[in-house]
């Protein structure tokens, strides 16, 4: 939107706790199994609201042009679309259908010059892909807008620090009441400003209620803002992993947000309120800047989730997050 939001083995345990959901306590990496599959499902929120399960069931097709993507994506039947190799086109977003699961074949599946956008559909995976330099004509590299259920995981998504901040649009945005979606185990990198849930301070009669969202074991590189900036919702950020991130967490217009073993490295403002947003922090390494966020209420989430303490994120998350599997 254009307006003012360890190892394959660890995003495994957390596509995770959908098969096998243990507890929310802390783990020794040791413990982490992989497994990746088609028909993996949503972890964290979108475990919730009856589950995200994507295509799985319905049929496959591969892909390799553009106009084979944006075709296979469309639809509401059930279906998996692998994407072979790299494809790129200057064009708007492909919108995406619901009951999809996009999957990258490998880590050479890669979308330049444009994005998708998830509007009024539910049940939908985007996994295994990069996307990268989405002009701002042209959306975010991935949009979920009035849309339910949404597992990114594994996602390779950036731009370049070289234009202006507005020269690209967001590269995770969730607005007009997304709710039920998790980013997890991915690689969110050289953006002006990476992430944004609830897109305007105005929209609270449509926002408020919705907009619950999960970002677990990702690595944030070489961002300035919003990683992510959260209006109204509710936020669960753990185990990621934030280099050279100037303003982090930015909690919001009433938003409640737990924020748990997550690392800092050269951040300003890791932590941060901005018109009576909320947040609980517990197990953060905030690099030596503060906590600034109002003490908020959220303690409990109404998921099984697997965590690692905040001296084991790093080797957890960097060089693992992102298109780093195989199908």
């Amino acid at each position: 939107m254009k307006f003012s939001v360890a190892s394959a083995g660890l995003m495994a345990t957390l596509a995770l706790a959908a098969a096998t959901p243990t507890s929310s306590e802390v783990v020794n990496i040791a413990e982490i199994a992989k497994r990746a599959s088609i028909t993996d499902s949503g972890t964290g929120y979108a475990s919730q609201n009856g589950g995200t399960t994507g295509g799985a069931g319905g049929t496959t097709t591969t892909v390799s042009t553009y106009a084979q993507f944006t075709a296979a994506v469309a639809g509401t039947a059930k279906k998996v679309v692998v994407v072979s190799g790299a494809i790129t086109q200057t064009a708007d977003q492909a919108k995406v259908g619901s009951n999809t699961s996009i999957i990258g074949k490998n880590s050479g599946a890669k979308l330049t010059g444009f994005g998708v956008l998830v509007k009024e559909a539910t049940n939908v995976i985007i996994r295994n892909i990069a996307i990268a330099k989405v002009l701002a004509d042209n959306g975010d590299a991935i949009g979920v807008q009035l849309s339910t259920n949404v597992w990114i995981d594994h996602v390779d998504v950036s731009s370049d620090m070289t234009h202006d901040k507005d020269y690209y649009d967001g590269l995770l945005d969730f607005t007009h009441a997304a709710d039920f979606v998790t980013v997890s185990n991915s690689y969110i990198h050289d953006h002006w400003k990476a992430s944004l849930v609830g897109h305007s301070d105005d929209n609270s009669a449509e926002d408020t209620g919705h907009l619950r969202v999960t970002y677990s074991n990702n690595y944030f590189n070489n961002i300035n803002s919003r990683t992510p900036s959260i209006r109204f919702g509710t936020g669960h950020i753990f185990n990621n992993y934030y280099n050279a991130v100037a303003d982090g967490i930015n909690t919001r217009d009433g938003a409640q947000v737990l924020v748990e073993s997550n690392v800092f490295v050269d951040s300003k403002k890791p932590l941060y309120s901005t018109d009576s947003g909320y947040a609980v922090a517990t197990d953060n390494d905030f690099g030596g800047a503060s906590n600034a966020a109002l003490a908020g209420t959220l303690k409990t989430v109404p998921y099984s989730y697997t965590k690692v303490a905040n001296t084991a994120v790093k080797a957890a998350v960097v060089g693992s997050a992102g298109n780093t599997l195989s199908f």
